[in-house]
């Protein structure tokens, strides 16, 4: 009895100032003291260079051991006394110097009591570039654009359309515009240079805009060209680029995350957002060849088939503004007026197009507009070949990845490099791709207990956590993929069957288990957190997909229960006895969270789209759903989900409305299964029975990945 009066006074232990003596001399229980965490610092260094922090002066009042966990500022953590953390160079973009990162330090000791402390870091960004030796030319098809105005912009900070930065020196140039841009003009041959013109920072993304100009004799005002050149170039260096409409279409598709038009590329400048724009400008090189400006049909790692029709296709649209055409079918005003009135900023409403660029930034945001058919049959001199040969279902552009060791791709999960992991279901491996879709060194990874494994998800430290279907157990991989769990894998709760997995922000592993209607969750060292017989009730039948919101609360699919169960982060149930039901729930089949925290669940049959917000099950209009498997939320809390018998890909707003389409958004090659959205805003989709992976091309708007970090930081749904 007197210890049920401790717990309802003091939770079971007297404190300083709770109740008891604050000295053991009295013969009082003496106090238990939090620990004393000291971070260290102020630290400095380099972007690019390690940088070595020490918690090692942190001190228990009990002489407890401590456990150490790190957040660096950037959107990484560490754990240990004393980690290394490399900076990217996150604010080069913006021309500082260097910038300053708040850290701070969690100890917590073997009671649980925890201290922290905060202090700084101040990276150093690397010296700017100028005078590298740039040259280029402007053209459409085989035809020079004359006296085109050619800028050079790099991406800035800052919201959705701020403008981008000029970088060429009117001084320089001699000429201007008249926001005080300057620009350097096409000559006879299309041909143009800016050696000397310009100065950038390392790290700067650059891209070519040119405007204007005329084509053999006919003037084309109308006409707008891009082509991406991606990081600063260093002096020494010769960077030589070619601008016309197919450059413009791989150009407005990978920026399309970040453009609002031509002359407004932006992004929020934070570390995982500068990653995320980099590899966008590095992803148009899987698009066209810099330096002739042509399609590609493979990317340059081999391993990525380029639909170089579909952007022929896209470019010969463009053209009808740009080409002079030819005697059978010249250049038309009237059908340049068209196209312009057609592309809108928001597909069939919002602000008209003015050039080409945007015309291109435009359709890259709207795939699946309806007035998309209207601009395919506007006469052009088709100046690319080959090109389609009928109207597409949809003006996405997807690529898909082959080998390293994918077979039955199933999960996928993307870091905070914006590589994309994929579970093969068929195999024991893991492949990890790139940004760019190149395979990892050493992929496909095996070992630490996988064994046909199926969901997966990536902690804030960048470790892969992957649920074994089969053996009942879950296997963890470092970030460079070596095993780190057991040969067996963490076997744990009993677990049997095995399938969803998710991550929350204090990196628990929370893994829901259909063989025993539970469950389970794991420290980040795998060690059990939950009961041994895992967190039960709330209606769990058949649970397969788990997803955790931003207040660290557990929302769990119910396949053959037909509902949702939702558990607190200590595992209390919160969704009632029986879960949430009804709103179109038969057999929830996923599960995501938007910003805003609601759940979004697809239906594997009938084909349902489900949202539970402030525990109300919703059913949307099911438009395109063909047996939906997986489902993900983007940077605008967009929802997209695959659909495993169509092998397509629907795309809702927040709002509930379907914006890809009647047929949804085709590219995939072979039963959709997971999907996943990356810090440039492409979606990537795996193709079990086509054993390959389709990434869309600047499809969605960039999130914060990976999703654990989404967790922590309360950003799922938000762009980085």
């Amino acid at each position: 009895m007197r210890f049920a009066l401790a717990v309802a006074v003091c939770g079971g232990l007297v404190l300083a100032g709770c109740g008891g003596s604050s000295s053991s001399g009295t013969g009082g229980t003496p106090p238990v003291l939090p620990p004393v965490a000291n971070a260290g610092g102020p630290y400095t260094g380099t972007a690019g260079a390690g940088v070595g922090f020490n918690g090692g002066a942190s001190k228990d009042p009990q002489g407890q051991a401590l456990t150490y966990a790190w957040s660096f500022g950037d959107g990484s953590t560490g754990t240990g006394v004393s980690p290394s953390h490399t900076y990217s160079q996150a604010t080069q973009i913006t021309g500082q110097s260097s910038t300053t990162y708040t850290v701070s330090l969690t100890v917590q000791n073997t009671g649980g009591f925890t201290g922290q402390a905060g202090t700084t870091a101040t990276i150093q960004n690397l010296p700017g570039l100028s005078d590298a030796t740039l040259t280029g030319s402007v053209a459409t098809g085989s035809t020079p654009i004359i006296g085109a105005h050619v800028y050079l912009f790099a991406a800035s900070t800052g919201s959705p359309g701020t403008s981008s930065a000029s970088l060429l020196s009117s001084t320089q140039t001699g000429t201007s515009d008249t926001s005080g841009n300057a620009y350097v003009l096409s000559d006879s041959l299309g041909n143009f240079t800016m050696t000397g013109d310009y100065t950038c920072a390392s790290g700067q993304q650059l891209y070519l805009y040119a405007v204007g100009g005329a084509a053999s004799t006919q003037s084309i005002p109308n006409a707008g060209l891009m082509a991406v050149l991606g990081s600063c170039p260093a002096v020494g260096t010769t960077v030589v680029a070619k601008m016309n409409e197919a450059s413009t279409i791989a150009a407005a598709y990978v920026l399309a995350g970040f453009a609002t038009d031509a002359s407004h590329v932006s992004s929020s400048g934070t570390a995982l957002a500068v990653v995320g724009i980099q590899n966008a400008f590095a992803n148009a090189g899987n698009l066209v060849n810099p330096s002739t400006g042509a399609a590609l049909t493979v990317t340059p790692a081999l391993n990525g088939t380029v639909p170089q029709t579909q952007i022929n296709a896209l470019a010969n649209i463009l053209s009808v503004c740009v080409n002079p055409g030819t005697v059978a079918n010249p250049y038309s005003a009237s059908n340049c007026t068209l196209l312009l009135g057609d592309e809108r900023s928001n597909g069939t409403t919002g602000t008209q197009a003015t050039d080409t660029a945007t015309v291109a930034i435009y359709i890259a945001h709207n795939p699946g507009s309806s007035l998309n058919s209207d601009i395919y049959n506007l006469p052009n001199a088709s100046p690319y070949t080959p090109t389609l040969s009928r109207q597409p279902n949809d003006y996405t552009v997807a690529i898909s990845y082959s080998g390293g060791g994918l077979s039955g791709p199933q999960g996928i999960a993307i870091d905070g490099g914006g590589n994309a992991w994929v579970t093969n279901d068929t195999v024991a491996g893991v492949t990890k791709l790139s940004s760019v879709g190149a395979v990892a060194t050493g992929s496909p990874y095996t070992g630490g207990g996988l064994s046909l494994p199926y969901g997966i998800a990536i902690d804030g430290s960048g470790n892969a956590w992957i649920a074994n279907n089969t053996s009942g157990s879950v296997t963890e991989l470092s970030a460079t993929g070596t095993a780190v769990s057991p040969a067996n894998g963490y076997t744990v709760c009993n677990l049997s069957g095995p399938r969803g997995i998710a991550i929350d922000g204090s990196n628990n592993v929370w893994i829901p288990d259909a063989g025993h209607n539970d469950v389970c969750v794991l420290s980040s060292a795998g060690a059990l957190v939950s009961p041994g017989a895992g967190y039960t009730g709330g209606g769990l039948n058949g649970p397969q997909s788990i997803a955790i919101d931003g207040a660290g609360n557990a929302w769990v699919a119910n396949y053959t229960g037909g509902s949702v169960t939702k558990f607190s982060s200590g595992g209390v149930v919160q969704s009632g006895s029986n879960g949430y039901t009804g709103g179109g729930l038969h057999d929830p089949n996923g599960i995501a969270i938007d910003k805003s925290g609601a759940a979004w669940i697809p239906d594997l049959t009938p084909f349902n789209l489900t949202e539970i917000s402030s525990g109300i099950p919703v059913a949307w209009t099911p438009l395109s759903l063909n047996s939906p498997v997986s489902i993900a939320i983007d940077g605008s809390s967009n929802v997209w989900v695959a659909n495993q018998a169509g092998n397509t890909v629907t795309e809702y707003s927040n709002g509930g409305a379907v914006v890809s389409g009647a047929n949804g958004y085709g590219g995939a090659t072979g039963t959709a299964s997971g999907i996943a959205v990356d810090g440039s805003g492409d979606v990537w989709v795996g193709n079990y029975t086509g054993n390959s992976v389709t990434e869309y091309i600047g499809a969605g708007i960039p999130v914060v990945t990976p999703l654990a970090v989404a967790v922590k930081n309360n950003a799922l749904g938000s762009r980085p």
